[in-house]
């Protein structure tokens, strides 16, 4: 099934997604691709906010995107490796049969899923700028990433 299929069926059922996409088997450059691909359209997301942050306060806005797109290219990735393997750890803890390899697709998913809304996110941040708009925007997201990364664990979790 195509990303943007898989993306709009996830907000329908993350659960279901994370089991089809493990049937896919275990690869590990599919999860990579969809963690960088997350992590360029959050930076991409994040260029209209750098841009409004810039033109306001007078900052150069190349080091804003240099800083932005270090973090979110380079540093990012590697946090997000960290998180996935922690949680992986409560899983065991908890007693789950899932995989590491399933802790980091669930949150690689959850993460790529989420991404229209991190692009809407990042278009109030830059054209309505601080403010009610922009939060309700941030909490739609972050709520919508929760539940397709806790529904996409315990899908993972179950299947193994």
């Amino acid at each position: 099934m195509a990303i943007t299929r898989n993306i709009s069926a996830t907000y329908r059922g993350p659960g279901r997604v994370i089991r089809r996409l493990l049937e896919l088997g275990q690869r590990e450059d599919r999860a990579l691709a969809y963690l960088m691909a997350s992590c360029a359209l959050i930076f991409i997301a994040q260029l209209p906010r750098l841009a409004r942050e810039a033109h306001l306060t007078g900052q150069d806005l190349n080091m804003l995107m240099g800083a932005t797109l270090m973090a979110w290219i380079f540093i990012a990735p590697l946090l997000l490796y960290v998180i996935a393997f922690v949680v992986r750890g409560i899983g065991r803890v908890l007693g789950g049969k899932g995989t590491a390899y399933g802790a980091r697709l669930a949150l690689f998913w959850a993460l790529l899923a989420s991404s229209p809304l991190i692009l809407l996110h990042g278009l109030v941040a830059g054209f309505v700028g601080p403010g009610i708009e922009l939060q309700i925007v941030g909490m739609i997201w972050f709520l919508a990433f929760m539940w397709f990364w806790i529904g996409g664990s315990i899908a993972q979790e179950r299947a193994a």
